[in-house]
């Protein structure tokens, strides 16, 4: 695996009133890892990213990355540390360009003041020089260079898709957190996302820990797998051994197996 920070949720759990939404969640992601969350709708997998990237807080247990705890931080400050996300429903500034998405995520990266910004100062516009070839390789990663001028609102919603990872990955993760990035997808969509995760993996040296009710994706791409189901974890392990657990199918089928 790749050197850097791993991901660690010991024993985390939340409460909303009555209802525990994550049960007692230990999972890890190791450096240079590809792992799925997975588990039927509402099994708690998107809470888990709003725990994560600091949307709420656990009511127990302790979340941490790069050997820092995560807990009570602000999202802001959690994407400083290393760790981004996209959205099971695209988030994109809709009425902005392309460029301009993937650039106001690349300004964290800045280090320039807000007073050489309002003066215009040298410092200034090699921040915004450095930023704009940022986005625009990430553009051209993503195979959205053709787009860069164009209203993200305007775009397909496969390349929405896109664009949301290129605007996540502008912020220098070294853990990428997505949430049903083939949702809306058609196959040959997929397949080709199926290969730019692996590639971007690889390029950015990064993790990724994915949500994705694509099995085929899942299965395929995914080096473990977590199996939640009302917010507990029923099963962990490679995809061979996901597939054939019994509490897994259970899960997904509502019925025993022979």
């Amino acid at each position: 695996m790749n050197a850097g920070p791993s991901l660690s949720l010991d024993h985390v759990s939340i409460t909303f009133g009555g209802l525990k939404a994550v049960s007692d969640l230990c999972l890890d992601v190791h450096p240079g890892e590809l792992v799925g969350l997975i588990g039927p709708n509402g099994a708690g997998k998107t809470t888990v990213f709003n725990l994560i990237t600091g949307v709420y807080v656990p009511t127990s247990g302790t979340i941490r990355f790069a050997d820092k705890v995560l807990n009570g931080r602000k999202p802001h400050e959690i994407c400083q540390a290393g760790i981004a996300r996209t959205f099971q429903n695209t988030r994109l500034f809709a009425g902005l360009s392309c460029l301009d998405n993937v650039k106001i995520a690349a300004h964290q990266l800045a280090t320039s003041s807000y007073w050489d910004g309002m003066w215009a100062t040298p410092k200034s516009a090699a921040d915004e020089r450095t930023i704009d070839s940022r986005a625009r390789g990430l553009l051209e990663t993503l195979s959205l260079s053709d787009v860069a001028e164009a209203r993200a609102a305007d775009l397909p919603y496969g390349r929405q898709r896109r664009l949301e990872i290129a605007r996540a990955l502008a912020t220098d993760p070294q853990l990428l957190l997505l949430d049903e990035p083939a949702a809306g997808m058609n196959p040959q969509e997929t397949e080709a996302l199926m290969h730019l995760i692996e590639e971007v993996r690889k390029t950015y040296n990064l993790a990724v820990l994915l949500i994705e009710h694509d099995m085929k994706v899942v299965m395929t791409i995914c080096h473990r797998i977590a199996v939640l189901d009302y917010g507990v974890k029923i099963c962990e392990g490679d995809p061979l051994a996901v597939r054939s657990d019994p509490a897994t199918i259970r899960a997904y089928l509502g019925e025993d197996v022979a």
